[in-house]
């Protein structure tokens, strides 16, 4: 702007000094007058261009005023406006952590434990059965037998075998064993009240023949195919 009112003032001097008539204005003085007037228009030019065009221009970048909320709690570290404000620093990246050795894996134990040695079950003893005539009468005798078990084990089956002397007899009142007649041989097993023989015990097999005592006892006797003691001769 000083340039342009400088250019203003020297344009404006000339003009006068020319239209004040001066006869001696020489050929150069037009010149200079001529020129003076360009430069005056293409500064104004250049002056109206700037102007009309602010945003071609650098701006100059400041900071905005701090509210009254940020001036109650603005830092005292926090720079001014115009103070030149610290360059950002890239934040710090996080540390691995490292490693850790896992823990050592404990190694089986070598001692083993002796197996608890298994006792196998006693085996059972033979059966033992003795004879005997408990009752004697006119036409029928009662005769029990005994069956004795010598071992620790039990005896849960046996088998009692009788022979009599005809087929023609028969056995009634069997308690102790169910009886079955095959020709002249009765066979007694266990039933449900004393078929098992414990060890040490015995169990007691009765029954009656239908004959007289002379002429009918047995003439065998075996438990398990074992020969029975207590026969008459």
């Amino acid at each position: 702007m000083i340039v342009l009112l400088d250019r203003i003032v020297a344009v404006a001097a000339s003009v006068r000094l020319v239209l004040t008539g001066r006869g001696d204005v020489s050929r150069a003085t037009w010149v200079a007058v001529i020129a003076a007037l360009g430069v005056l228009i293409a500064t104004a030019v250049s002056v109206i261009g700037v102007l009309r065009t602010p945003e071609g221009l650098t701006p100059v970048a400041l900071d905005p005023p701090p509210s009254a909320d940020q001036v109650g709690t603005m830092p005292t570290d926090t720079p001014r406006a115009g103070q030149a404000r610290p360059a950002a620093t890239s934040p710090t990246r996080p540390v691995p952590p490292q490693a850790t050795a896992a823990p050592p894996t404990p190694e089986p134990s070598t001692s083993t434990t002796a197996p608890t040695p298994v006792t196998a079950p006693p085996t059972p003893a033979a059966l033992r059965a003795d004879f005997a005539i408990a009752e004697n009468a006119l036409l029928s005798y009662g005769a029990a037998v005994t069956i004795s078990n010598p071992g620790e084990a039990p005896v849960a089956r046996w088998k009692l075998a009788i022979t009599l002397p005809r087929e023609s007899l028969r056995v009634s009142s069997v308690e102790g064993a169910t009886a079955s007649q095959d020709g002249a041989v009765w066979t007694f097993v266990p039933d449900g009240s004393a078929g098992q023989v414990p060890g040490s015990p015995s169990v007691r097999v009765t029954f009656r023949v239908n004959g007289s005592s002379i002429g009918s006892t047995p003439t065998a006797c075996t438990i398990d195919e074992v020969a029975c003691t207590g026969l008459p001769h």
